[in-house]
């Protein structure tokens, strides 16, 4: 049974609950970036933990210092410098890359002066993301600075995997590895009486001069946890055209090999683990009660992964929202083999828009290198019934991984160029846990910092070269952009030699990336326009640009709604 669940549970205590519990705060910190997907920011992993604390009788709050608006323009970190001549200056046009790092959300000094006035007993702060560790860190010693009276335990992925190297900053007493919802209330039932921590699992600490270290806690039974706290998120600064937007989480870990995932099954997370249906039907069930609900995200691979489940899932769907449901996404991708024709209408006809696709690569050689089974085929035929049922897709593939080439993700992106489906390429980085990371670390590839553990830092110069890997960004970009011109304008944008660089009065951005692809396609030179209007050229690799060009035009060419198209022969 689950632990009761209030709409409003500011005072809620579980049964039996000691009265007078201090509070705990918990803080997802800022982030340092070059861009920021609100909407994949809710944290719903601490309103989790919120809903643990709360079923023994701890009174929570959440800090989370992504819910504003506010980031302010920053110098690059150390270890950044190589990406000024990829990045270094704006472009308006609509296939342009980054070029501003920012501090997204509240400052320290904020949130540090926020939690003095809450005086709490205890300040759990997030550190999901290896590269972001930085801020979390830091969001620890301003805390720390402004009341020190308070305990201050890190946990998430990152502290999981280097427990040790976290705990050297003196702010954090403790570290709590693997999933906190069942070990922080016991860490602070711990603290409150002053008994031995050892006896709290997947704890880290410093005693004395020694660092005590225990493995991480992973949660077998789902059941035995109460609904997430959502309640405690700030959800009116996460809304999607005016409605809310909510996360789903309906499993943990995976049961694929892929050898570059952090949860895989060949990683060193927790088994994966489904949630029940009629479990995640009661989460949204509530959360409907709340909120007007306008999209859900389902952060799972493994969405439609057992039939039976997805269908029951769908099903409880409709019945909630009665014929009118929210846009539904599965941002973190799908697996294509777990597709078939019945699940994609199920899924059309309760709100699904778009397909996040799991690919990799079309290369059979680097699925071998990813341990990634075979779903070429299988992604193709979800494609076709995609199209049939009027499913947009977005097709995710990965480049610049230790071993593969320029021109096997050069390969991915014409493949995927023929087929009715927008571009998502990622830039490899090692993920801690992962079996390439481990791989990496063998062969002395990882970066000396963990701040470039990051896909937009192209922090491997391996085996596709930085410059190549900017280079195949760019060209997923524009790719993409001939494809909703195929789609917008119902043609191909036509090869041109470049004839002027006057772009003065009102800058038209659809205008102008027109006509900086047709250059593109004439001389293989990538363009931007900074804000003044002035013409620059982009730092990239000439080869894979004209490659690009070149097979480009010998092959048909899909919108993702319309085509195909073909280059005139006069452009070949």
């Amino acid at each position: 049974m689950h632990a009761p669940f209030k709409k409003n549970n500011d005072n809620f205590k579980g049964p039996g609950a000691p009265e007078g519990l201090p509070l705990i705060l918990l803080v997802q910190p800022p982030i340092e970036e070059f861009y920021l997907t609100r909407k994949r920011t809710i944290p719903y992993g601490i309103a989790s933990i919120c809903a643990s604390l709360e079923a023994v009788g701890y009174p929570t709050q959440i800090i989370d210092a992504l819910a504003t608006d506010k980031s302010k323009a920053i110098s690059y970190p150390d270890g950044f410098s190589h990406l000024t001549p990829y990045y270094g200056r704006d472009d308006l046009t609509l296939f342009s890359l980054f070029h501003q790092f920012k501090h997204f959300g509240y400052s320290y000094e904020h949130i540090a002066t926020r939690v003095r006035d809450k005086k709490p007993f205890l300040v759990g702060i997030s550190s999901l993301f290896t590269a972001y560790c930085d801020q979390a860190l830091a969001t620890a010693l301003t805390i720390k600075k402004f009341y020190p009276q308070a305990y201050i335990v890190m946990g998430g992925h990152h502290p999981t995997h280097f427990p040790e190297k976290v705990l050297e900053c003196k702010a954090v007493d403790f570290v709590l590895r693997g999933e906190g919802e069942t070990s922080l209330p016991i860490l602070c039932d711990a603290l409150r009486k002053k008994t031995d921590l050892r006896q709290v699992p997947g704890i880290a600490f410093r005693d004395n001069e020694k660092i005590i270290v225990t493995p991480p806690n992973w949660i077998k039974d789902l059941t035995l946890i109460p609904l997430p706290a959502l309640n405690r998120v700030n959800q009116s600064y996460y809304q999607r055209n005016k409605k809310a937007a909510i996360t789903m989480v309906s499993s943990r870990g995976c049961p694929m090999p892929c050898s570059y995932c952090s949860v895989s099954a060949t990683s060193s997370h927790g088994k994966f683990r489904q949630r029940k249906v009629v479990d995640v039907l009661a989460e949204i069930k509530e959360q409907s009660l709340r909120l007007d609900i306008g999209f859900i995200d389902f952060e799972d691979e493994n969405l439609a992964l057992e039939k039976e489940w997805i269908l029951a899932l769908l099903t409880g769907l409709n019945e909630i929202f009665k014929g009118a449901p929210p846009e539904l996404r599965a941002m973190n991708g799908l697996y294509p083999p777990s597709l078939d024709r019945q699940i994609l209408g199920a899924m059309k006809n309760t709100g699904f828009k778009t397909l996040n696709l799991s690919l990799g690569s079309f290369s059979k050689e680097q699925l071998v290198r990813f341990k990634r089974p075979d779903v070429r085929k299988a992604h193709d035929r979800a494609l076709e019934i995609a199209q049939d049922l009027g499913l947009t897709c977005v097709s995710y593939v990965i480049a610049a991984a230790p071993g593969q080439s320029a021109v096997t993700s050069l390969n991915d992106l014409l493949f995927l160029a023929q087929r009715r489906t927008l571009v998502g390429l990622s830039i490899f980085y090692p993920a801690p846990g992962s079996c390439d990371y481990e791989n990496c670390q063998k062969q002395g590839l990882l970066p000396n910092n963990f701040s470039l553990m990051r896909s937009t830092a192209l922090p491997l110069d391996y085996t596709t070269n930085r410059l190549e890997a900017v280079t195949l960004l760019r060209l997923a970009r524009i790719l993409n952009f001939i494809k909703s011109c195929i789609d917008i304008h119902g043609c191909l944008p036509l090869a041109q030699p470049c004839a002027s660089d006057d772009f003065s009065g009102p800058i038209d951005r659809d205008r102008i990336s027109h006509q900086l692809v047709q250059w593109f396609l004439n001389d293989g030179i990538i363009r931007g326009l900074d804000k003044k209007g002035y013409l620059y050229t982009h730092t990239t690799d000439s080869t894979l640009c004209q490659k690009f060009i070149q097979q480009i035009k010998q092959i048909p060419i899909n919108g993702v709604k319309k085509g195909p198209f073909t280059f005139p022969e006069s452009t070949h």
